[in-house]
């Protein structure tokens, strides 16, 4: 084997702190239900991340193909790479390099950059923590044609493509989505797996997976806008049953998982409010879409999808948008077929994204890096080199 080149004079040295903390920063991803499926492992004599699916952080009812799944975690891929440009270094990615083992998603290589090389990806950094789901209503205002063609060339330049629906395919979506919610409600096993992920820990607990109360949103009492109402009845406040990675705390009130800022101020996402209520609100009559989908519909497809959306969606926060993701529609064969435009070239479609102007979601809570992070030992930049 070719020894590894030195890293470039000017890009950070690859130790324990800078490695930790890309994880970190790839762990910023959105995910379905925040379930947070991925797990990382890195080997310094190679100087490469794998990236598996964590099984225990499946959902079998809303996400059976694990297309879902794919997704999320390319999207932590696509993260990963801005976080490494970031740090001056090249991410040379491979997408399921053992067709044997289907659970390893990925290969993320780091390479030195060339000088007089420039990687774009750079650009996305400072919205890697600005990036979060909003689930409150959007303004009136319409986003510049300018704009969108912005996000379609951030899908395109991952293999994916964008498409913005017209009023009349809009409704379509609208009409589909609205039949999804009412499926999800009328079957058990979806309401049971989302009551599992939603909500805040019981008295002594720390989740640092789901979403809580407080990044729920408003109900709505008005509008189409496609936002998912994970707790339709008003009184929802139970507990959320403990999931995979919670813990008991021995002493003390709830706390929720922190995060850093850049710069290093500390940002911490909010804990249990015993006082929380939630509101309800008109969302928009007319709400601005995107269809991001693939010509074909294999595992590699999504993993392409899944960078692709985390792309666009933080080319959109740099661009001052606020985003959500729908993908109720998504999670039934039938309806996921009837969503596409026959008109389009894209044969499938793997994510709704609503698109507006109006307030930034909250930061939600992320599994510590040392739950998600294996370190091989040795090689050139190992620790205590």
């Amino acid at each position: 084997m070719p020894p590894t080149p030195a890293a470039p004079a000017e890009a950070l040295p690859l130790d324990d702190a800078l490695i930790a903390s890309l994880v970190e920063d790839a762990t910023l991803a959105p995910s379905l239900h925040n379930a947070q499926p991925w797990l990382f492992r890195y080997d310094p004599g190679g100087r490469t991340f794998t990236i598996r699916a964590d099984p225990a952080r499946e959902l079998p009812s809303t996400d059976p193909e694990r297309r879902a799944l794919h997704i999320s975690c390319a999207a932590a891929v696509l993260n990963l790479r801005v976080a490494a440009a970031h740090a001056g270094w090249q991410a040379v990615t491979e997408l399921l390099p053992d067709p044997e083992d289907p659970d390893l998603l990925a290969e993320v290589s780091l390479v030195a950059r060339r000088p007089e090389s420039y990687d774009e990806l750079t650009e996305l950094y400072p919205a890697l923590r600005r990036r979060h789901t909003s689930r409150v209503p959007f303004d009136d205002e319409r986003i510049e044609p300018s704009l969108l063609d912005v996000l379609g060339r951030a899908a395109l330049m991952e293999g994916a493509r964008l498409a913005f629906p017209d009023a009349f395919h809009r409704r379509t979506i609208l009409e589909l989505s609205g039949e999804a919610l009412a499926r999800e409600q009328e079957d058990p096993a979806h309401r049971a797996e989302i009551a599992h992920w939603i909500g805040d820990p019981a008295e002594g607990g720390v989740a640092d997976d789901g979403i809580p109360r407080y990044a729920l949103g408003p109900r709505r009492r008005g509008g189409a806008a496609p936002v998912r109402d994970f707790a339709p009845d008003p009184s929802a406040a139970r507990p959320r049953t403990p999931a995979p990675g919670d813990r008991i705390a021995d002493s003390g009130p709830p706390a929720a998982a922190s995060d850093t800022a850049p710069g290093g101020d500390p940002a911490r996402a909010p804990g249990p409010d015993p006082g929380f209520v939630r509101e309800s609100a008109v969302f928009e009559d007319s709400p601005q879409l995107a269809l991001l989908g693939t010509v074909r519909d294999h595992p590699a497809d999504w993993l392409r999808a899944g960078q692709a959306m985390e792309r666009v969606l933080l080319e959109a926060t740099l661009d001052g948008l606020a985003t959500s993701v729908a993908s109720q529609v998504l999670e039934w064969s039938d309806l996921r077929w009837a969503i596409r435009d026959p008109a389009s070239a894209m044969g499938h479609v793997h994510m709704v994204i609503r698109l507006g102007y109006g307030p930034l979601g909250p930061l939600t809570r992320r599994r510590p890096v040392d739950d998600v992070l294996t370190v091989e030992p040795g090689g050139p930049d190992g620790p205590g080199e």
